[in-house]
């Protein structure tokens, strides 16, 4: 089973800021790049942070009104600090959360989950930048056809992983959801086949009304019978 990684997916043409780059060159960046945010790197082109279209919105955020009325948001001095920078190095979140080019899908979107964040620098063995990648480019595996999910699940995963014959399971996909009917020699094998499965690229869930042939989850069980679960 072949998985799309990160550098399959990433932009490798990376529009960078310099800790030294002006507020105004930064947002001049985004507008003409149609970008809404940028990694900031050092003379070696290592990710020291992230500027976002947020990081300059709050600068207006905490501007008085044309009453002279005080913003109503309260920042710690952090923030605040942030507020007031007036290069990348100041408006900066840091230090810059990256990902390395072989990374899973899977593996990088876990990363975007766990920090909180929509975007992330991809580096190379010795911290380099070499992409960037975003959520959009992670769930480009869901625009994968039925047609060669099934063919996968068919030949890698039934076939190759699981030795069964193409008349054991009949599968069917639709929208990216997949459904498997059939008879499986050993009732263990049935959660096997169901993550073999979700592992897949593309696909969003799994359904099954999978038979087996022999329980070898309980020795007190005599007969064949159906195991239903939907996941």
């Amino acid at each position: 089973m072949q998985h799309r990684s990160v550098i399959d997916v990433m932009t490798r043409e990376v529009v960078t800021a310099r800790p030294d780059t002006p507020f105004k060159e930064i947002a001049a960046l985004f507008h003409r790049n149609d970008i809404t945010a940028i990694p900031v790197v050092d003379e070696q082109d290592r990710p020291l942070g992230m500027v976002s279209e947020a990081d300059l919105i709050r600068k207006a955020a905490v501007l008085p009104d044309p009453e002279g009325r005080y913003p109503g948001r309260w920042l710690d001095a952090k923030d605040r600090a942030r507020a007031e920078a007036e290069t990348a190095g100041g408006l900066m979140t840091s230090p810059a959360v990256t990902a390395r080019p072989g990374w899973s899908v899977p593996e990088a979107a876990r990363a975007m989950d766990r920090h909180k964040v929509k975007r992330l620098p991809v580096v190379d063995e010795i911290g380099r930048l070499v992409g960037i990648v975003s959520r959009a480019d992670l769930i480009q595996v869901f625009l994968r056809h039925d047609a060669a999910i099934r063919d996968e699940i068919t030949h890698d995963v039934l076939g190759q992983t699981l030795w069964l014959a193409p008349a054991d399971v009949q599968v069917a996909v639709h929208d990216g959801i997949v459904t498997l009917k059939g008879r499986l020699p050993r009732r263990s094998l049935i959660p096997v086949t169901e993550q073999l499965c979700r592992a897949v690229d593309g696909v969003v869930a799994v359904h099954q009304t999978l038979d087996w042939s022999e329980d070898d989850t309980s020795p007190d069980l005599e007969h064949p019978r159906a195991y239903r679960a939907a996941s």
